[in-house]
């Protein structure tokens, strides 16, 4: 009897090794969330690294793994902490880091302790490595408005641009989406443009409106920029999507098109999802979108981060599909 369950063993143990298997052998897959805790989510990569940060509210944390997958056991490193006085004192928010023109750059969001002076900030890196040490570059130029959620454009031609969502005017009653010239990483050069605020049905969930977390996609001669709508606090979030042309005047409002239906919007399993970022896999044969959720129906700003694949459709623009709901099995990225 013995012998008989020790191969029946056997065989289950077989069976469950060759279950999705092909010629590269068994699939390997992850399940949502890839982190348990966190929200903004930013990944970037450079020489076959990946470099990863989001929102811890008190310092800006950088990520390095080599693998999407492998986030949550990632080496980390406090690259910057706020001073203990000034405008950038508290509420740190999304950073994101970029590398332009030889150096890293870290974009991020904060204040002197009352949202009302919400601002964007920039670092710059002394060294080639993220992270290591940056130099404080201040304040960006934001007309003296509320700001927060910025992140940059370049243009195959070299130029470059600022994206931010802020306030229209000094009270908070709606964040709109604005878009300025800059003359390098850490100087806006120009008038900011409006190229959004909330319209649709499904932009306008949540008091004050919202339109944030810009994010650009450049895909076939074409610029996405996909954005947050509604309110963060909400099941609502979700993402909409701007588009240009590649050759088109960028600060004139008339060369954003805004799409008529969110492209990424909760399921009866995922509620919130919104402040996405983009990357490809190790190999660069796959496009991934990384995001935050709520872990509940009505948790609010309790947050994890999850990813999937997308994939374009025939026009050019991304398929994004629907949020995969948590526990279900995902192929990992290829070349994994």
């Amino acid at each position: 009897m013995r012998t008989f369950v020790v191969v029946f063993i056997c065989f289950l143990l077989a069976a469950g090794c060759t279950k999705g298997a092909g010629k590269e052998g068994m699939t390997k897959t992850f399940t949502n969330p890839i982190l348990d805790n966190g929200a903004d989510p930013w990944v970037t990569s450079k020489d076959g690294t990946y470099y990863y940060t989001h929102t811890t509210g008190n310092s800006i944390r950088v990520w390095k793994s080599q693998k999407l997958t492998g986030l949550a056991d990632a080496e980390y490193k406090d690259v910057w902490l706020p001073p203990v006085s000034g405008p950038n004192t508290s509420n740190i928010w999304a950073p994101e880091l970029h590398y332009l023109q030889g150096k890293w750059y870290i974009y991020y969001a904060a204040d002197d302790g009352q949202n009302e002076n919400h601002r964007m900030f920039v670092l710059e890196s002394e060294t080639d490595d993220p992270q290591g040490r940056y130099i404080d570059k201040g304040m960006m130029d934001t007309t003296g408005r509320w700001a927060i959620d910025g992140t940059t454009l370049q243009k195959e031609d070299g130029s470059l641009y600022f994206i931010w969502s802020g306030w229209e005017g000094t009270i908070n009653v709606s964040q709109h989406l604005y878009i300025a010239p800059m003359s390098n990483p850490y100087t806006i050069s120009g008038k900011p443009v409006e190229i959004s605020r909330p319209t649709y049905e499904w932009e306008l969930n949540g008091t004050p409106t919202i339109n944030e977390g810009p994010q650009v996609l450049l895909h076939k001669n074409q610029i996405y920029v996909i954005y947050s709508a509604s309110g963060s606090w909400t099941d609502d979030y979700c993402l909409g999507m701007l588009s240009a042309t590649m050759n088109s005047d960028l600060l004139n409002p008339a060369s954003w098109k805004k799409h008529e239906q969110a492209v990424f919007s909760k399921t009866d399993q995922v509620f919130g999802p919104g402040h996405s970022s983009f990357t490809k896999s190790p190999d660069g044969k796959e496009d991934w979108i990384l995001y935050h959720g709520a872990k509940t129906q009505g948790s609010g700003w309790n947050r994890n981060v999850r990813m999937q694949p997308f994939k374009w459709h025939p026009d050019g623009s991304p398929d994004f599909g629907v949020p995969i709901a948590e526990g279900v099995p995902i192929p990992v990225p290829s070349g994994e």
